[in-house]
């Protein structure tokens, strides 16, 4: 292949995975903002980022050709649902936990703890501790967690709440990873991610008609909800992997970092949330310690990877 046909299509893959960075921190804060304006529980936001993002990602598949090797073997089928279920389990206490302490602290706990997971499961597998560099950037990451306790949220029982419920995202999260890490045949990440998310979305429904899933009939309200399923759902997911076909694995690794990072500094700007000394240097630990992953996990993805003829 060219030069001049290569590194355009490498441009735009970099630029996909940026875009799927930022698209995913305004998540947090487009839930926060149609749980307050239309009244929904925790679980009911999370049933409607699942079902409308499930929908918009299952069209977008459908029509891009994207079923064509599909197949419906025992194996698909139990990754499917293993995908929807640990979807619905990190989005119910993600949004639980930004409910009971703040969208900054909320995502900085779940991001920052997802990697101590996946790093100690790894661990029991290899039986084999994590080496120096790793250790470095999970205490960075338990430093970072514990000076996010100063977080200047007014109730201290909520705080531990949201503390407690990141912590349970950040576990669904960390399996939902290593479920993904291993393909199965006949089914590719984005129709996984897109029937995952129609699945998990569905699972939550009876609960979430229960608790209340009515919407106010108004503009903005039906726009937001619009939003938070396509923008920071389907579209961010789809960007990011269509990102990895062409990106460098550095980049890759990196683009996870935008989303704290964006979802803090959007907390700060619309909602007025702030966070106190001790928690703004939690919030440096952690994404320090993410730093340090992601220039582990693109240092061993390098070795394999080859530019284009």
């Amino acid at each position: 292949m060219s030069v001049s046909v290569a590194v355009p299509a490498r441009v735009r893959s970099s630029a996909a995975l940026v875009l799927a960075g930022v698209l995913w921190g305004t998540g947090g804060l487009a839930g926060s903002l149609l749980a307050s304006r239309a009244g929904l529980h925790p679980l009911s936001v999370a049933a409607y980022r699942l079902l409308v993002g499930g929908v918009t990602a299952t069209l977008y598949v459908g029509l891009t050709g994207g079923f064509r090797g599909l197949r419906g073997t025992p194996g698909v089928l139990r990754r499917v649902v293993a995908v929807g279920l640990l979807l619905a389990l990190f989005q119910t206490s993600y949004f639980a936990a930004v409910a009971l302490s703040s969208v900054s602290v909320a995502t900085m706990t779940t991001i920052g703890a997802a990697p101590v997971f996946v790093a100690a499961v790894s661990a029991v597998r290899r039986r084999r501790l994590p080496r120096g560099w790793t250790v470095l950037s999970l205490a960075g990451s338990l430093a970072g967690l514990v000076l996010l306790r100063w977080s200047p949220v007014t109730d201290a029982a909520g705080l531990l709440g949201g503390l407690g419920f990141s912590l349970l995202a950040a576990a669904g999260f960390a399996a939902l990873t290593l479920v993904m890490a291993r393909p199965v045949e006949g089914l590719d990440p984005l129709s996984a991610n897109a029937f995952g998310c129609l699945l998990g979305g569905l699972a939550l429904t009876p609960a979430a008609l229960w608790l209340g899933m009515g919407l106010p009939v108004a503009a903005d309200v039906l726009a937001l909800a619009a939003y938070f399923g396509v923008v920071p759902t389907a579209l961010a997911y789809a960007a990011y992997f269509r990102g990895l076909t062409h990106a460098h694995p550095l980049l890759g690794a990196l683009s996870a970092l935008l989303e704290p990072l964006t979802a803090s500094l959007l907390a700060a700007v619309i909602l007025h949330e702030h966070l106190s000394g001790p928690a703004w240097a939690g919030a440096a630990l952690l994404v320090a310690a993410l730093l340090v992953a992601a220039l582990l996990v693109a240092a061993l993805a390098v070795t394999y990877w080859r530019p284009e003829n």
